[in-house]
């Protein structure tokens, strides 16, 4: 029997993929809280294994999780998954990064089961499709495709597939990026681009939590107590000025986009204890969501937007404020030049068909801790997919097939 080409093998395997996925998406890893992880990395482990990597689960110590998780999330154990192909000969790495945890799922599902997988005229269905399982089928059919066909990469290959993306991603690519056994020179992050869009850099994101103090009163004599909530609401319109002036600043992404840091009020918000119709509120909380250009800094986000939120409550009679820090991701942009961008570009155009453009990625990923943390051209691109986050999520099989043929284009072209 002859030795199937790359592109034939690749061309007859969507009854391969959609098993594949299917299987990884009916292992539900929802977080938060964390569930079946140690599955889904057994699982991981066995799947690189047979492409022919050596891999390896890595165990999050406990007491990092107990540092970094709730104490309800602390039964939920923590892993990392590394694969490595070293490739005689090789001297620089590529290194290929998706995380297999999802968000959870609420109402109703045209197939039933958000953890089904079905598939339907072309699509597959279900929690991880799109964000980001998918992504983890075509890296491991890209794979069998390569040692079926007995072609080797150009690069030694390292794999991670990491925990916790849909929360901060300490415990995932943060502790994977210092504390494991990886030394990438090119990394590539599967999302953030799809189709003929390559991604380059993601905004980056503050979250705060600010608690309004007021002072209880029966609520038949308001004028001997503080009203929280009308100082809160108060509050929130004196941030009006900051948020046009926010929304004056610009970053043009390499597409031609125009990006603008922007602030969302209330994502969360809620009275504080004792809260009766008959009494004067005592406290009020509300979340603010700020995202961070590619250019800025979270950091720098963060004090600016705690500065503002100080000057405001000072023009307030009786307005006391606590500001609590929820968590941060960092922004990063890498410019596409050089051959790491090129080969991407050129892999993507002779697959997809249609001219490769570099864009920026208003949500935020992994890329961040590659980029900076490692130093590396680092890229982002993925099957991409339909309802990321929402009912019916879903992915296209000959999307799936064509991210395949890609990162199978990338690892025996690209020649670091």
């Amino acid at each position: 029997m002859s030795t199937p080409s790359l592109s034939s093998f690749l061309d007859q395997s969507a009854d391969r993929l959609t098993t594949l996925l299917r299987e990884l998406v009916q292992c539900d890893t929802t977080n938060p809280p964390g569930r079946n992880y140690d599955a889904m990395t057994h699982l991981l482990v066995d799947r690189l294994a047979e492409t022919g990597l050596s891999a390896r689960r890595l165990n999050v110590p406990k007491a990092k999780q107990r540092e970094a998780l709730p104490p309800a999330q602390w039964d939920y154990p923590r892993y990392n998954v590394l694969g490595k192909w070293k490739v005689p000969g090789a001297k620089r790495t590529l290194h290929f990064n998706a995380h297999y945890d999802v968000v959870p799922v609420s109402g109703k599902w045209r197939h039933g089961d958000p953890f089904g997988g079905q598939v339907d005229r072309g699509w597959i269905y279900g929690r991880g499709t799109a964000d980001m399982k998918g992504s983890i089928a075509s890296l491991l059919l890209a794979l069998q495709a390569l040692r079926a066909a007995g072609v080797k990469p150009n690069l030694n290959v390292e794999v991670s597939f990491t925990a916790d993306e849909e929360t901060d991603s300490v415990l995932g690519s943060e502790w994977l990026v210092r504390h494991a056994p990886i030394s990438p020179d090119y990394a590539v992050v599967m999302e953030g681009g799809e189709g003929a869009e390559v991604c380059c850099g993601h905004n980056g994101v503050t979250w705060l939590e600010v608690v309004v103090h007021g002072k209880a009163a029966h609520g038949s004599q308001p004028e001997k107590g503080v009203n929280a909530l009308e100082k809160m609401s108060a509050l929130v319109l004196a941030l009006g000025d900051y948020k046009q002036r926010l929304a004056e600043r610009t970053f043009t992404a390499p597409d031609g986009t125009v990006m603008r840091p922007t602030m969302n009020l209330g994502g969360e918000f809620a009275q504080g204890p004792g809260g009766k119709i008959n009494t004067v509120p005592s406290e009020g909380r509300f979340t603010i969501d700020r995202r961070v250009l590619a250019i800025e800094t979270a950091a720098g986000a963060e004090k600016e937007l705690r500065a503002e939120l100080k000057r405001a409550a000072a023009s307030i009679p009786g307005c006391r404020i606590t500001i609590n820090k929820i968590s941060e991701n960092h922004p990063c942009f890498s410019a596409p030049e050089g051959p790491f961008f090129a080969t991407m570009a050129e892999c993507v155009q002779t697959v997809r068909r249609a001219p490769t453009t570099f864009s920026v990625s208003s949500g935020f990923n992994d890329m961040h801790f590659f980029s900076a943390e490692c130093g590396i051209p680092t890229l982002g691109y993925g099957p991409g997919g339909v309802d990321y986050h929402a009912i019916d999520e879903r992915a296209k099989v000959k999307d799936l097939i064509n991210c395949a043929k890609i990162y199978a284009r990338l690892l025996t072209t690209f020649e670091g």
